[in-house]
């Protein structure tokens, strides 16, 4: 979608400007991906308007692949505004325009499999589950057991409004997380969608796919993950399920962070992690470079935020316990010759 951010906080009645960017889950997820250096393709619709070129120039110039995205020549690309409040609180507004848009009418038949099927990792999001009827028979095709299937990622990305009927789409988020190999969840996400409430309570709700990681905001995120045997040459062996084999459970907090805008952390997150998962890192880099990516989003205004130099990154990933611990993250910590501050 193209998202128009306040150019002053406020409610939506009252702010008189808007600047245009670009939203939408998997499309963050991809961008940050591609500035961290990774090949990636963003598979979607947008309509045939000035709106669409937009979105498609704006993917486009982050490296991703958008040679699969299709025009729609009778539907709008959506599009959303929002105040610049936390939307935890009760004053955060925000207005969808994407009934009927061209992203909606995804599915199996304007979506083909072979599209999507080339990667190391398929990342979807709850969200698109959300949108129409055959956006929901697609992610049910796209999450369903088949020979060769890349690894999917899925990030739950619960959103109330969205479904005509919020319990019933808790029941089949649920489900489509079952059939994944990577799940994202924020711990209250999962109280709202699910009643469940707490890591462990959540991996035994969701006991299916081989990593689990829940969010649990600034104080970290917990990784659910069953490992084969033998070590890994692959992302299939990383990540692939063996189910007589127990959780490793990794904690790994989060740095502090001098927040500017919330928006877009979680997706950032979700690149981060799966960046390491692709370069074969284990579960607490894994998780730590999603911190550090999410951290990249929170001091900046907008949704995406140009993550931090590889470099930088691993410097800061491979910190023992206790320097990360006094890590604390501001605007501008990305740039290379930005110093990290400490307590």
């Amino acid at each position: 979608m193209v998202t128009f951010l306040p150019t002053r906080p406020g409610r939506l009645a009252d702010v008189p400007s808007f600047d245009r960017a670009i939203g939408g889950a998997e499309s963050n997820v991809a961008c940050a991906l591609a500035a961290a250096g990774h090949r990636v393709r963003w598979v979607g619709r947008v309509g045939r308007d000035g709106f669409g070129d937009h979105l498609i120039e704006t993917i486009g110039a982050y490296g991703v692949d958008v040679s699969a995205v299709v025009r729609d020549p009778d539907r709008p690309t959506g599009v959303y505004f929002r105040t610049a409040t936390d939307r935890a609180t009760d004053a955060h507004e925000v207005v969808y325009h994407r009934a009927g848009s061209a992203a909606s009418a995804m599915s199996p038949a304007t979506v083909p499999y072979e599209s999507v099927s080339g990667g190391r990792i398929l990342h979807l999001s709850g969200i698109t589950a959300a949108l129409s009827d055959d956006c929901l028979a697609l992610m049910r095709e796209l999450t369903r057991p088949r020979p060769g299937r890349p690894l999917v990622s899925f990030d739950v990305n619960h959103r109330p409004r969205l479904w005509r009927d919020p319990a019933a789409g808790g029941r089949l988020l649920l489900e489509l997380a079952r059939g994944a190999d990577v799940v994202f969840v924020g711990e209250d996400e999962a109280e709202e969608a699910w009643g469940t409430g707490g890591a462990a309570a959540i991996r035994a709700a969701l006991p299916e796919p081989a990593v689990l990681v829940v969010k649990r905001g600034g104080e970290g995120a917990v990784v659910f993950e069953r490992r084969a045997a033998t070590a890994p040459d692959t992302v299939t062996d990383v990540l692939h399920t063996v189910t007589h084999v127990p959780d490793t459970v990794t904690h790994v907090p989060a740095p502090r962070v001098t927040v500017v805008a919330p928006v877009g952390a979680g997706d950032a997150f979700a690149a981060g992690f799966l960046s390491g998962t692709l370069r074969g890192l284990d579960a607490k880099a894994r998780a730590r470079h999603g911190h550090l990516t999410a951290a990249a989003a929170l001091t900046v205004p907008g949704d995406l935020a140009a993550p931090p130099r590889r470099a930088h990154a691993d410097r800061l990933a491979a910190a023992d316990d206790e320097a990360w611990g006094t890590l604390h993250l501001g605007p501008g910590w990305t740039g290379e010759d930005q110093e990290v501050r400490t307590p």
